[in-house]
């Protein structure tokens, strides 16, 4: 067995786009428009691992309300640098809602209120304000 990707769908592909993209440095992979279906699927995949990708659908005009996205669960990435990460976010407008205060680990949303864990690779850094006295934001 292989694991292939995981499906979000989304309202705005540009937004996620944006902070999949952007914002935590995946690329994009390949596309696929559906004029049929009213559909476009997105893949997206991490330098480091590019056979496990997130499938972006977005469904063209639905008006759907895909809730909060708390049962999901989140999707969890490793970083080379997770201060740099938060704050090339931050500076996106992306709420921090756990911040990295011990230098290790980070939750933010998408666009679409997926939960996205941010884990830094090897040890934690040294513990950096504004992150070390910012409080929790939200639910992630």
């Amino acid at each position: 067995m292989k694991y292939l990707h995981t499906m979000i769908r989304v309202r705005d592909p540009e937004a996620s786009l944006r902070f999949f993209c952007d914002g935590l440095g995946l690329r994009e992979v390949r596309r696929n428009e559906n004029t049929a279906g009213k559909f476009t699927l997105i893949f997206l995949a991490a330098t480091e691992s590019p056979d496990a990708e997130i499938e972006l659908t977005w469904n063209w005009g639905s008006t759907e309300d895909y809730g909060s996205a708390r049962n999901f669960g989140h999707l969890a990435f490793r970083v080379d640098d997770i201060y740099a990460t938060c704050a090339r976010l931050h500076a996106m407008g992306v709420i921090i809602n756990r911040p990295p205060r011990d230098g290790h680990m980070a939750f933010v949303r998408s666009p679409d209120l997926v939960s996205i864990e941010l884990l830094q690779k090897g040890d934690a850094l040294g513990v950096a304000e504004p992150w070390a006295s910012m409080p929790n934001t939200g639910v992630w």
